[in-house]
């Protein structure tokens, strides 16, 4: 259950609420280590990823533990906690919420089985055929019971594929999964593990990072090269789009369970991945630079220093810099002590609003003209905040440049922005968005050179939060949502035509008679203006 731990909530507000991450997974197989240490570091290299729950798994060859609880690594962790999850292998997870609320039922990782045996899985991405999937657990299920995760109201889409991967006891987790995985739509990077083995598995468009490393004595998978570095571990190469891994005592064995049609999400480079992650040959940083750099070139101004946005907009601030030749500074402090809680601010620290967060160096801005570098703008209450802050604090100009073009589209793979309907980008032009946010001027880079900066090919990565041109077909239903298991859809079509005329007889209900869906809010957000 969510608990309080006395420190100010990271989202200071509903209507102030930016992308939200992904998950991080974390996998390893080392007999002789410490491997439940090794995976709470592994996590904490990932907490950026998720800070609404964490959880680890681990076998001794006999059983499978799972420890897991709401709240950040370091929350749900301690020596003693740590110490009685014994083993050789182990699977980890730090979540934020795409499929499913953020609830200790929908902690991972999760776990299922029979008698003959069990698996554990952690999962980084979005399914979006979780209806779907429900329905084929329904059918397999025969009119008994739900058993495990989907018994004990576990929500998510991750929930079913354990179901899935428990279904047939007489058959080995290998050739399961091998059989689930390509019924599988979406994004996902899946480890998983029974008593003996760890496994891994990547979606056939590589939309999210999963790298594997190798230990002195035994192996790793993580989110992001950067949790393999921060555990020792030497980083190998990713796992390829549409390939499953397995590690046991017998070595290291691949499967590919799919062709790779890859479509690594760009967001990765603009926020999501941690500056020092390495994603398909490119450090994330340099991507971040160098994005700076193009807007530089096509959003030149004239202006007296570069700030950027602690701390995703600082690489692309610094790219800036160099670019234009215009001084660096350091305009904002930040306060590092303001983490994902679960206590809700009071009205007067509302009005305070971003300021518990960032407080503008007044000393630095004042006079000056200002070029402040961030990421992104999704509602533009953050930057019209921090704007109002600057130039309270005395600067002359202020000047914003985007490191991402507008979004104007949800994601459906793994990343929660808000609805279609609040973000800016979808309701207003440029200069409608810089006359609401107050600033001198605004530019946003353009999808091509945002694209350029990452040196990937255009045709392998996916932007459909910019363009609207989702690589991975959705539900023609609609059927598609964070609460899709909990409220879910009632025939909600993905269309651009919002005149939807449902009769109740027509509402479509799960086998426990809940209904399908609900219209509004992310569900149905490719139908608002």
């Amino acid at each position: 259950m969510a608990r309080g731990d006395g420190r100010l909530t990271h989202d200071l507000s509903d209507d102030d609420k930016g992308p939200q991450d992904a998950c991080g997974v974390f996998g390893v197989w080392a007999p002789g280590e410490e491997v439940a240490k090794l995976t709470y570091f592994g996590l904490y290299a990932l907490q950026h990823r998720g800070q609404e729950s964490a959880g680890i798994a681990t076998s001794d060859g006999q059983s499978i533990l799972v420890y897991k609880d709401m709240g950040l690594v370091s929350q749900v962790f301690d020596e003693s906690s740590l110490s009685s999850l014994r083993g050789h292998l182990a699977i980890g997870h730090t979540r934020y919420s795409t499929t499913g609320g953020s609830t200790w039922e929908n902690a991972q990782p999760t776990l299922g089985g029979s008698d003959r045996g069990t698996v554990a899985l952690a999962h980084n991405g979005n399914l979006i055929n979780t209806a779907e999937l429900r329905t084929l657990v329904d059918e397999r299920l025969g009119g008994r019971a739900a058993r495990g995760e989907l018994a004990r109201g576990n929500t998510s889409d991750t929930a079913l594929v354990t179901a899935l991967l428990s279904e047939n006891p007489d058959q080995p987790l290998e050739e399961t999964a091998l059989s689930v995985l390509p019924k599988l739509r979406g994004a996902f990077c899946f480890v998983f593990m029974d008593e003996h083995t760890l496994y891994a598995a990547r979606d056939p468009y590589g939309v999210r990072p999963l790298a594997l490393g190798r230990l002195e004595r035994g192996w790793v998978v993580a989110s992001e090269t950067a949790a393999l570095q921060t555990i020792g571990a030497s980083v190998i190469r990713e796992v390829e789009p549409g390939e499953m891994i397995a590690i046991d005592e017998y070595g290291l064995r691949t499967h590919r369970f799919a062709q790779p049609q890859t479509k690594g999400c760009v967001f990765e480079y603009v926020y999501l991945a941690r500056p020092d992650a390495v994603i398909n040959g490119r450090v994330v940083h340099e991507a971040r630079v160098e994005m700076g750099r193009q807007l530089a070139r096509e959003h030149p101004i004239d202006a007296d220093m570069v700030i950027g946005v602690p701390e995703s907009g600082v690489p692309a601030a610094t790219g800036y810099a160099q670019e234009s030749g215009i001084p660096f500074g350091q305009g904002f402090v930040k306060n590092a002590y303001v983490g994902r809680t679960f206590i809700q601010p009071s009205q007067t620290l509302r009005q305070l609003g971003i300021r518990l967060k960032l407080n503008p160096l007044e000393h630095v801005i004042k006079g000056k003209r200002l070029v402040v570098v961030d990421d992104s703008i999704v509602r533009g209450n953050t930057q019209r905040a921090q704007i109002r802050m600057l130039r309270e604090a005395g600067a002359a100009e202020v000047h914003v440049r985007i490191s991402s073009p507008p979004v104007k589209w949800p994601c459906f793979y793994g990343i929660d922005f808000a609805t279609r309907a609040e973000l800016i980008a979808n309701g207003l032009g440029v200069e409608e968005i810089r006359a609401s946010i107050g600033a001198d001027s605004l530019g946003y880079i353009s999808d091509e050179g945002m694209i350029a900066a990452t040196e990937q090919p255009a045709a392998q990565l996916c932007s459909a939060c910019f363009t609207g041109d989702y690589p991975i077909a959705l539900p023609e239903d609609g059927r598609i949502g964070k609460h899709v298991l909990e409220t879910l859809p009632i025939e909600v079509r993905t269309g651009h035509d919002s005149s939807i005329d449902l009769d109740p007889a027509d509402r479509r209900q799960d086998a426990d008679g809940v209904s399908l869906g609900v219209s509004g809010g992310a569900e149905n957000a490719l139908l608002q203006p």
